[in-house]
């Protein structure tokens, strides 16, 4: 099968296997395919409706054609990264999220990029706050092992991406691409917890993950539309665990959580923003930033296995957070990234 074929098939409604979604891809991200040809595929694909299969086949080449981070693999070994695109403008909760996990004893291999639909992504955050982006895969990896956080900026990472980039852009809708980010760590962290902009996508991505061989995952996807664990409405929670899959919907009061009426108090319009708004909420001095983070904190130590239950791991986060040690965190990340000479 070639690219011609695989437009024809996905604008005449028929689905790709695996393994031909494996050739295809190799092909595009390869690039042996035309910006034309790309777009036109991608489109023809989102209006078919992509399904599991496809999205194995597009994340198993992503993942043979990334720069790895080679760190051991272990029970504790996390990512935060969600696919975007709620269009919330919130500040960056998962990222957040990455340093209180850490602080409780995870190995956070936190994969992110710049913001695309929102005023602030991982990568932009971090950056406001000092992190240097620029490591080498060998450094990242040092900096998870030695502090228990690092940060893969994903286009360091998938190279190949640069093929895609202009279809992308010019086509301007959400693609396959947008769900296989969070699918694709260099570092192979098998254990994740993973933000969606629509839950309909739950229980396709932990099948596909499961297929590729994760661990312990939770995807989440609030009813007031945000892409984390809210705690202004009941969220839709997946779990896959020892290869079971079940799919529930949590309130933030069953964790001790106030529920609050809207989430625009977590809107922002800068990175400088967003960085403000997460030291305040690692420390609790802003109640509800410190509640959501909390929440979402909770989740990522129970998918790290350091907890036993959801209630318990949001009980260890709030004492972590109001210990300082996750905002300690994210300076001891900011210092080891400023010297990679001393890596």
């Amino acid at each position: 099968m070639n690219i011609i074929d695989a437009i024809k098939r996905v604008t005449s409604n028929h689905d790709l296997t695996k393994e031909e979604m494996i050739v295809i891809m190799k092909d595009i991200m390869s690039g042996d395919t035309t910006d034309a040809q790309n777009a036109a595929f991608l489109v023809g694909l989102q209006m078919k409706g992509v399904k599991a299969a496809e999205i194995f086949g597009g994340a198993s080449v992503m993942r043979a054609l990334s720069t790895k981070v080679k760190i051991e693999i272990s029970n504790n070994l996390i990512d935060t990264c969600g696919t975007g695109g709620s269009g919330s403008n919130k500040f960056n909760v998962s990222t957040a999220v990455a340093f209180v996990a850490a602080s409780a004893g995870a190995k956070v291999a936190k994969h992110g990029n710049r913001g695309a639909t929102s005023k602030s992504g991982s990568a932009d955050v971090l950056e406001a706050a000092g992190v240097n982006l620029a490591l080498e895969a060998n450094q990242v990896a040092s900096a998870i092992n030695k502090i228990g956080v690092g940060f893969m900026f994903a286009p360091a990472h998938h190279s190949a991406m640069k093929h895609v980039i202009a279809a992308r852009k010019e086509i301007g809708i959400r693609t396959i691409f947008n769900l296989l980010g969070p699918l694709t760590n260099p570092a192979a962290a098998p254990n994740q917890i993973i933000g969606v902009f629509d839950s309909d996508w739950i229980p396709v991505l932990l099948e596909v993950l499961r297929d590729l061989g994760s661990s312990h995952i939770l995807i989440v996807a609030a009813e007031d539309g945000l892409d984390e664990i809210s705690t202004a409405s009941s969220t839709i929670l997946g779990e896959l665990c020892d290869g079971e899959i079940s799919v529930n919907r949590i309130n933030p009061e069953e964790f001790g959580i106030e529920r609050i009426e809207d989430t625009d108090i977590f809107q922002v319009g800068s990175p400088e923003d967003s960085l403000n708004l997460i030291k305040q909420a690692l420390v609790y001095e802003h109640q509800a930033a410190g509640d959501i983070v909390a929440l979402n904190a909770g989740a990522a130590i129970y998918v790290a296995n350091l907890a036993d239950s959801l209630i318990d791991g949001v009980e260890k986060a709030k004492l972590i957070m109001r210990s300082g040690a996750a905002l300690t965190k994210l300076d001891e990340l900011v210092a080891f990234t400023k010297n990679p000479g001393n890596i």
